[in-house]
C-alpha cells in the first residue's frame, strides 16, 4: 500500500532548489563551492521598503488580511500596470499572492481540468511544468534552440495548438534563457491566437525591469490579447525582495476571482507587512533601479565575454534576467577526466566535482542541450567561476 499519494509521488523536485541544497552541502563540508544555480538578485531590498515596512510594523499591520490583497496595493498594483505596461486593470482584475509561483499555481488550478494541453515554449521556468502536470493539465514542449535566440516563432505556435490546447505559458524576459520578445514578435503570436479565442495566456512578467534591450512589451498591451492574458508579475527580482514573498496577477474578473476562491481555502491573505512594503515597492519609479540593473548588465556582459572564450561553448546574448544558457552539447558522448558525459545533467554534475561551480541542467527547462548559469553574483566570483569551468574542460 503506497502511504504517499500519486499526487506527490509523481511531482518532481524543483531542479534549481536540489543544485542550491547540494552546493551548500558541499560548501559546509568545507568545499570551496561558487554556486551560479539560484535566481535570486544579490542586492539588499532599498532602503525606502524597508522603512516602509517598519513603519507597517509601528502601525500594527498584524491582523488577517484581504483574501486577495489590501485594496490600497491592489490600486497602487493597477497604477504599475498603467505606468509600466499600458494595461487597464482595475482592483477587482488583482489577486496578491505569495509569491508569483503561488499566482501560477493558483491559475493552474482554477483554469485546468484533466487533459487540457498548456503549450511552453521551450526551454520554461522548471515549476510550469511541474504545475500544469499537478493540476491535470497536459505540458505540450515547443522546443527553441540556442540560433533561433530560445524564442518560438508563429509557425511552431500554430502547428502545437490542437482542439485540447486550453493556454500557453511563457516568460519574457525567459528564466533560463534572458530571452526578450519584441513588440513585433509577441504581436505575430498574437495574430495565431486571435484565431483560437479559446485559448488563453499566461505571461510572466517578473523579470521585466531587469531588461537590457531597451523596450518591454506585455502581450495583454495588443488589444485582442487582453481579455485572454492572465499577466503574472512580483517584487523578488527587480526590488530583490525574494523572501518578502509576494506576487500578484492582472487578469479577466472572472479569473481573479476563481483564483481568490482558491486562495481563501488553501493560504488566505498574503502576509501583511510584505504587502504594505510592496505598496512602496510599486509606487516607485522604476528610475530607482537604474543601478542594480546596471550591474546586471554589466555582469552579463562580463559572463558573455568569458564564456566565448570556452571551447565549444553556444551561447546568446540575453537581453534581460540574470542567466546564461549555453549549449553544451558538444561534450555529450565524450570521456571527461575519467568521467562519462551522457546528457546536460552529468555535464552539470561534472562541473560541481572538477571546478566546484554549481549550474543546473537544462533538463529542467525543457532543453536537454543546455545548462543554466545566474550571474546574480559579484563579479570577482563570476570570473574565478568562468576560469574553473574553462580549465575543467581544456
Amino acid at each position: 500500500m503506497n502511504i504517499l499519494s500519486d499526487r506527490i509521488n509523481n511531482l518532481a523536485v524543483s531542479q534549481t532548489l536540489a543544485m542550491a541544497a547540494l552546493a551548500r552541502e558541499l560548501k559546509a563540508q568545507g568545499k570551496d563551492i561558487i554556486s551560479l544555480s539560484l535566481g535570486e538578485p544579490d542586492f539588499n531590498t532599498p532602503d525606502f521598503i524597508k522603512e516602509a515596512a517598519k513603519k507597517a510594523i509601528d502601525e500594527n499591520y498584524s491582523t488577517y488580511t484581504p483574501v486577495d490583497g489590501y485594496v490600497e496595493l491592489k490600486e497602487a498594483i493597477c497604477k504599475k500596470f498603467k505606468r509600466d505596461n499600458n494595461l487597464d486593470y482595475k482592483p477587482a482584475n488583482i489577486v496578491v499572492s505569495t509569491g508569483a509561483k503561488q499566482s501560477l499555481y493558483n491559475v493552474a488550478q482554477v483554469m485546468l481540468n484533466d487533459g487540457d494541453e498548456v503549450i511552453l515554449p521551450a526551454p520554461y521556468w522548471v515549476s510550469y511544468y511541474e504545475i500544469i502536470k499537478l493540476s491535470g493539465g497536459i505540458p505540450v514542449e515547443v522546443p527553441t534552440s540556442v540560433e533561433s535566440d530560445f524564442k518560438i516563432t508563429p509557425e511552431q505556435l500554430e502547428r502545437a495548438i490542437t482542439p485540447k490546447t486550453k493556454m500557453m505559458w511563457f516568460s519574457s524576459p525567459c528564466n533560463p534563457s534572458g530571452s526578450v520578445y519584441n513588440r513585433a514578435e509577441m504581436e505575430a503570436l498574437a495574430k495565431v491566437l486571435e484565431k483560437y479565442p479559446n485559448i488563453y495566456v499566461v505571461s510572466d512578467e517578473i523579470y521585466e525591469h531587469i531588461n537590457f534591450s531597451g523596450t518591454f512589451c506585455s502581450i495583454a498591451s495588443i488589444q485582442s490579447m487582453f481579455e485572454r492574458t492572465i499577466t503574472v508579475n512580483g517584487v523578488a527580482k527587480a526590488f530583490a525582495m525574494t523572501g518578502w514573498r509576494i506576487g500578484y496577477i492582472g487578469a479577466p474578473e472572472f479569473i481573479a476571482k476563481a483564483c481568490t476562491k482558491m486562495q481563501g481555502q488553501v493560504t488566505s491573505g498574503a502576509n501583511s507587512i510584505a504587502q504594505r512594503a510592496t505598496i512602496t515597492a510599486v509606487e516607485a519609479d522604476p528610475s530607482v533601479l537604474n543601478d542594480m540593473v546596471k550591474a546586471f548588465k554589466n555582469r552579463r556582459d562580463l559572463v558573455v565575454a568569458l564564456a566565448s572564450e570556452i571551447p565549444n561553448f553556444k551561447i546568446n546574448v540575453p537581453d534581460g534576467a540574470f542567466y546564461l544558457f549555453p549549449d553544451v552539447s558538444y561534450y555529450f558522448g565524450k570521456t571527461l577526466r575519467g568521467k562519462e558525459i551522457k546528457d546536460a545533467t552529468d555535464f552539470s554534475m561534472y562541473l560541481l566535482s572538477e571546478a566546484n561551480v554549481a549550474t543546473v541542467t537544462g533538463d529542467a527547462f525543457g532543453n536537454p542541450n543546455c545548462i543554466r548559469l545566474s550571474y546574480a553574483t559579484s563579479e570577482d566570483l563570476l570570473k574565478e567561476a568562468l576560469k574553473r569551468i574553462k580549465e575543467s574542460l581544456s
